[in-house]
């Protein structure tokens, strides 16, 4: 409970006039005395009475990255059947969100930013839900600890694209290559190996020479991304260039892995495999590496 300016000034004006009806005898001073010290207690058991029977949920997304402003959400619900909650400020961190009334049975939702600077596992502070009901004597806060742990991704940095990592079976590059699916490459003419659903006939009938579209590969080689070979001046600058490659490569369907220093994670597809890598890079260090 913090004592407000209002507070401080309604408490000192209490004991002058306090004072006054000692010093006195005045009765009408300490019938406003009296009133005075009466209003205080109120306004302090009512803003006690505020507080309780609220609950507080968090929802983190799926994947949050280090130095990037991730917003959270927090749901606040008034667990009383008739009586409201008023005058609410749900705090994370810097970001805090004011809700002026809470009916009774009644939830909110709302979405706060909470930086997180480096990757690895971390703990979100306390959320707080302070009310300086009914006229700003006091303002109550209450703490939720959050208990539930956050891995923390690192931080996307751009790389070259067109290049190639890994060797052997896995080796693999981000060019595109011709096959039968994906996006449209070129016109070809045709020899008689393509299937005949593939030929272009506006173009054929213009040229008289059958063509035909030869599309992307959806299928390309898998790609074998080895951090210790990326561009980057220190390991967290080739950590956040793995990490763009992964996101960028298996947006476009492409199958991905990683090569660390503990071992090889082999190269899939999915967003379960996804995270997967992001959370190998999560927990990667110099000296002991997870995968």
């Amino acid at each position: 409970m913090k004592l407000t300016r209002v507070g401080w000034i309604t408490i000192l004006l209490t004991l002058l006039l306090g004072f006054g009806a000692v010093n006195t005898g005045n009765n009408l001073l300490y019938l406003l005395v009296s009133a005075l010290l009466g209003f205080i207690l109120l306004s302090g058991w009512m803003g006690r009475s505020n507080l309780s029977g609220l609950q507080v949920d968090l929802r983190l997304p799926e994947e949050v990255y280090a130095g990037g402003q991730t917003r959270v959400t927090v749901q606040v619900r008034n667990r009383r059947r008739f009586l409201p909650a008023c005058l609410l400020r749900v705090e994370l961190a810097q970001s805090d969100v004011f809700c002026p009334l809470l009916r009774g049975g009644e939830g909110i939702r709302v979405s706060l930013a909470v930086t997180l600077p480096a990757r690895g596992i971390h703990r979100l502070p306390p959320i707080r839900v302070c009310s300086g009901y009914p006229v700003g004597f006091f303002v109550r806060c209450l703490n939720w600890s959050v208990e539930q742990k956050v891995l923390v991704f690192p931080r996307p940095r751009p790389v070259p694209l067109r290049q190639t990592a890994g060797s052997g079976e896995d080796r693999g590059t981000a060019f595109r290559d011709k096959g039968y699916e994906g996006d449209l490459a070129r016109i070809a003419d045709y020899r008689g190996t393509e299937p005949l659903k593939f030929i272009h006939w506006k173009i054929s009938a213009r040229q008289d020479d059958l063509k035909v579209k030869e599309l992307s590969s959806a299928a390309a080689e898998p790609l074998l991304i080895v951090p210790r070979q990326l561009p980057g001046a220190s390991l967290e600058e080739q950590l956040e260039g793995a990490c763009w490659l992964i996101r960028t490569l298996m947006s476009r369907d492409r199958t991905v892995g990683l090569q660390l220093a503990a071992g090889r994670i082999a190269p899939g597809r999915g967003r379960q495999h996804q995270r997967r890598l992001l959370s190998a890079l999560a927990l990667y260090d110099s000296d002991s590496h997870t995968s």
